[in-house]
């Protein structure tokens, strides 16, 4: 199902300013909190995903350029990916502070800040012809932060630890009232982490991670085709302090075949035939993807260009279920050069054509011969 356009969502112009965008957010916000409606409590939080994955585009001025342009494609690269719940809306950091200004929280305030999860990466990853029919297990390369070796993660430097941030005494908010009015804000001592370290780990700079190339299996389910995104799942970054990972998202590229192109679930196979083979009928070996040949009958009077089917011997589908047809293009070869044999029994035949017409020669002539003495 195409999705709804985003401008659409938060009720805006596609000329709207920033602050517009903003308001827009927090209106809707308000109206679909789902502590605002119990009684309707999950069609609330898919609206309230819906808001806020427009919020996320629009209200970023690099991919509102992309989107404008591309559509939804152009996210591509800019680490966007739709909400799978209400709980991620909560923790993301985008939307943190707008929510604390509502006073809006996933439902009841006075816990610790919500922890992120992490990035998603994306990769490029090549497959033969054969591998994206049959499905494969590849390994690749993928650059991502991993817990740093030197302060076990921690992010201080080895021999110190990190402690209790005393404003917000480890919540990560702090909160400020105004009459009847309360409002959370992130802590500004220790920006929503609930801990300060005071020395940092010289190699990680204090974030617990480093940069390191990880080895990650894919499975390539049989029949994937050129241009699919591949998701798997929890291979992407760490997310903060370090639980739970983004996923990976593969792009997958099929190199081309010497010999068959598909087309959908089918395989599409060009094969030259002689003259006599196609005039008297043969039987002709064919390549298949299954590796080898197999016999193909070629009816007598077979025209080049004629398509022939063996079936099920195309691409297995990607549900599992049976596979599609492997389709033979015939087409009639006419030899260079002959030896005196071939030009005698040719020019033989040629004789025989001109006394011995098919009709449908004879009518294809007649009808030319008319088309001339036309006026």
């Amino acid at each position: 199902m195409a999705k709804r356009d985003y401008y659409e969502i938060l009720g805006i112009n596609r000329d709207a300013p920033t602050d517009d965008v903003k308001r827009a957010f927090k209106k809707l916000a308000l109206k679909y909190h789902p502590d605002r409606n119990p009684d309707n409590r999950k069609e609330a939080e898919e609206r309230f995903k819906e808001i806020a994955e427009a919020y996320e585009v629009v209200g970023d001025a690099e991919k509102r350029q992309r989107y404008d342009q591309f559509g939804i494609d152009g996210l591509r690269g800019t680490g966007f990916r739709p909400f799978s719940s209400v709980e991620e809306v909560f923790g993301f950091d985008l939307f943190s502070g707008i929510l604390d200004e509502l006073g809006l929280f996933g439902g009841g305030g006075g816990r610790r800040a919500r922890r992120r999860r992490g990035y998603d990466v994306e990769h490029d990853l090549e497959l033969t012809f054969r591998e994206a029919c049959f499905g494969a297990t590849k390994t690749i390369e993928a650059l991502r932060h991993e817990p740093c070796s030197s302060c076990g993660a921690s992010g201080a430097r080895k021999g110190t630890t990190r402690r209790t941030c005393p404003v917000c005494g480890g919540y990560g908010q702090v909160q400020q009232r105004s009459g009847f009015f309360a409002v959370r804000t992130v802590c500004p001592q220790c920006r929503g982490a609930g801990q300060i370290i005071d020395s940092p780990c010289p190699d990680c700079s204090g974030s617990g991670r480093a940069p390191r190339k990880a080895s990650i299996e894919v499975r390539i389910p049989a029949g994937i085709e050129d241009g699919v995104r591949l998701r798997v799942p929890g291979q992407g970054e760490l997310g903060d302090d370090h639980m739970e990972r983004g996923d990976l998202y593969c792009y997958v590229r099929v190199k081309p075949h010497q010999f068959f192109q598909r087309q959908g679930d089918d395989l599409i196979c060009r094969v030259p035939i002689t003259f006599s083979q196609a005039a008297l009928g043969s039987e002709i070996d064919v390549p298949t993807m299954d590796g080898g040949m197999t016999k193909l009958r070629v009816p007598a009077g077979t025209q080049s260009g004629e398509v022939l089917t063996l079936p099920a011997m195309g691409v297995p589908r990607l549900n599992g279920r049976g596979r599609g047809d492997e389709h033979i293009i015939v087409n009639i070869e006419v030899p260079k050069k002959l030896s005196g044999r071939q030009t005698e029994l040719l020019r033989e035949l040629a004789g025989l054509e001109e006394k011995n017409v098919t009709p449908e020669r004879k009518s294809f002539f007649d009808k030319l011969k008319h088309f001339f003495t036309e006026e």
